[in-house]
């Protein structure tokens, strides 16, 4: 392993040149070699992965190509070294150089860089932004940037304004439940709107809009059956009734607004283009009838809005100064300005910044709605979901959350990113204040009889957390009578030493062996007993085994330990995939455990680490009778 450190620490020289084109091969070489590794020498971080780093975080060039995310591997790996081993991802510390204030430089360079955003800010105080759910569902991460990006905008970076207004047009998906949970994830993420509005508060506004533009001859009604107007639209084709007179026209949305049999078959659509290049300007459609009842508004309506002409006219009315949306409305924002202008409304910016998509993960609201609705999962609130509830009850905090969403910065490429940078960011969040405890697995611990041992039972007081000791005390029992793991156990030579963490060494004197050939059937030896000398003047830097272990005279717990894998088996799906062939068969994994007394004080919510077994979130708190539940957190390394 050394020689191969070495090596890469040779090779790091040829990524120090500020050319792109020179260094570019060397870049795929690496993203190539990164292609199934965390690291880039073993399992671990090592030299080769510091040297590297360093070098490709002090090249200004290659690291604004590594910020484009065109290396998918080369990225997941810098990102990853980058939030799991912050010490030695750190640059040298170089104040000036050249006359530079390098301090400064990096400061400026590092996380997110919002000075390029909004256009004609002024003084900042009079930005309005607004983040417009649809009240379909919860939210899922991809909405939390939206969110985060408009909240940043207007009251970290300006003393501006924010709105929520959701955009409740469809009374076919929306749900007062679904309008109640946007709400209060949104306060779980420290976002407070300055204003809450709903888009059916215009719908009257929006109706004489409409009327007015057929009154104009902007708009005209439309009976085309959706396919064929599908295909007349990609073909640049004019609908037969694109020329209808203005009398027809008002007719027809008359007809629309009752309801009727008659109106559901027709439409109302822009009269844009025909064949304009960007097919988003060709002839939207602008209202629907549908006469289900609305969750706000009841049967008042049998005509609803659609977003894209609700969007520009509601924002211009609300003074919203910059309307923040995805790049996947790029082509729209054309849509969107030719109603400012036609309608002769106050001006609005358009700002674009790229969605959040994740390896392996759903974002489609249509698609989450049909896991649930099908059993797949357990509800919205799963922790496989990528809503904010669902990794909210994985296990990340707040915090953890805003810092990573708003360090992805307001990049316009679309990217997938993998689950490790963000749970690696998460992990910094809750190591401090995660409480250290000890489970064995029930069905394979093995009993230890330890010689040596003090009589009786003695219980000490032990800090909770070795490094973070505000987090409190908690008691550690020590007996002659322990468990311990089968794997552990059946790792152990005679004679060999071993240490007993938080105790001392110990030295195996006896093992007790069965063989059970339905549990093994190549005749492996199955641990039955051992037993331990203590030894505890030994040094536990020299030995290769630290094994976790739990005294039998105490109040064990309970505990059911869970794990998740993904919903989908593809990193991406694409358009024409059907989702149920990607769907993964197992996403389950439960252990049962007994955990050391303190475990039972604990409460849903909290975070705590096993020794040896990683992170978890109570989900469910001990109750006499019935175990506690704890999903495991992921910490970076082995994804989500």
């Amino acid at each position: 392993m050394d020689a191969q450190i070495k090596e890469w620490q040779t090779r790091a020289e040829a990524l120090k040149p500020l050319n792109l084109k020179q260094i570019e091969p060397q870049l795929a070489e690496l993203d190539a070699h990164l292609t199934l590794r965390s690291h880039i020498v073993g399992w671990t971080v090592t030299d080769a992965d510091t040297t590297v780093w360093q070098t490709l975080r002090g090249n200004r060039v290659a690291h604004a190509y590594i910020k484009q995310s065109l290396m998918p591997n080369l990225c997941r790996w810098f990102r990853y070294i980058e939030d799991a081993y912050p010490q030695q991802a750190a640059l040298p510390d170089r104040t000036k150089e050249k006359g530079k204030d390098v301090a400064k430089e990096k400061q400026k360079d590092d996380g997110a860089n919002y000075d390029i955003g909004l256009q004609d800010v002024g003084d900042g105080t009079g930005i309005v932004t607004r983040f417009p759910p649809e009240p379909s569902g919860y939210l899922h991460i991809g909405h939390a940037k939206a969110a985060l990006l408009n909240d940043y905008f207007a009251h970290e970076k300006y003393k501006g304004t924010l709105l929520l207004r959701f955009d409740d047009t469809n009374p076919i998906k929306e749900k007062q439940e679904f309008q109640d949970a946007i709400v209060e994830d949104l306060a779980l993420m420290g976002i407070k709107a300055d204003k809450v509005s709903y888009t059916s508060d215009y719908f009257q506004e929006l109706y004489e809009t409409c009327v007015r533009m057929l009154k104009e001859g902007t708009a005209y009604a439309d009976d085309t059956l959706q396919e064929k107007m599908r295909e007349e639209r990609m073909d640049g084709i004019a609908s037969a009734r694109r020329d209808s007179s203005v009398e027809d026209n008002l007719a027809r949305f008359e007809e629309m607004k009752k309801g009727g049999a008659e109106g559901i078959i027709w439409c109302i659509r822009a009269k844009m283009s025909v064949d304009n290049p960007n097919k988003a300007m060709r002839d939207p459609v602008i209202y629907r009838c549908s006469p289900e009842v609305h969750h706000r508004t009841g049967d008042t309506w049998k005509i609803y809005p659609t977003y894209d002409f609700c969007c520009p006219i509601v924002d211009s009315l609300e003074g919203v100064t910059h309307a923040l949306r995805t790049t996947e409305y790029n082509d729209r924002d054309a849509q969107y300005q030719w109603f400012i202008t036609n309608l002769k409304l106050r001006g609005v910016f358009n700002w674009g910044f790229a969605r959040l998509n994740f390896v392996r993960t759903l974002l489609s609201k249509r698609k989450l709605t049909k896991i649930v609705d099908s059993g797949f999962v357990w509800g919205w609130d799963d922790p496989r979901m990528p809503t904010i509830r669902g990794v909210r009850r994985r296990g990340v905090t707040i915090p953890a959350l805003r810092e990573f969403i708003l360090r992805q910065g307001p990049s316009k490429n679309i990217v997938n990113l993998d689950w490790h940078s963000f749970w690696a960011t998460n992990k910094k969040h809750i190591d401090p204040i995660a409480s250290r405890y000890t489970a064995i697995a029930s069905d394979a611990k093995v009993p230890v009889t330890v010689i040596g041992a003090r009589d009786g039972v003695i219980t000490e007081e032990k800090d909770k957390h070795a490094k973070y000791t505000d987090l409190g005390k908690k008691k550690v029992v020590f007996s002659s009578n322990i468990i311990i793991e089968q794997d552990d156990a059946a790792s152990f030579a005679q004679d060999e030493e071993i240490t007993l963490m938080n105790w001392g060494n110990a030295i195996v004197r006896k093992i007790s062996h069965s063989i059970n050939p339905l549990a093994s059937p190549s005749g492996l030896k199955t641990v039955t007993g051992l037993e331990l000398e203590l030894h505890l003047q030994g040094d536990v830097k020299k030995t290769s085994k630290k094994v976790t272990w739990l005294s039998q005279d105490q109040s064990l717990v309970p505990v059911e330990l869970v794990d998740f894998d993904y919903l989908i088996t593809k990193d991406k799906l694409e358009d024409e995939d059907v989702l149920e062939d990607f769907l993964n068969p197992k996403t389950e994994f439960r252990v049962k455990t007994l955990a050391d007394c303190n475990v039972a004080e604990l409460k849903v919510d909290d975070v705590f680490q096993f020794d040896r077994k990683g992170y978890f979130r109570i989900d469910k708190a001990f109750a006499h009778g019935e175990s506690a539940i704890a999903f495991q957190i992921p910490t970076g390394k082995g994804g989500k």
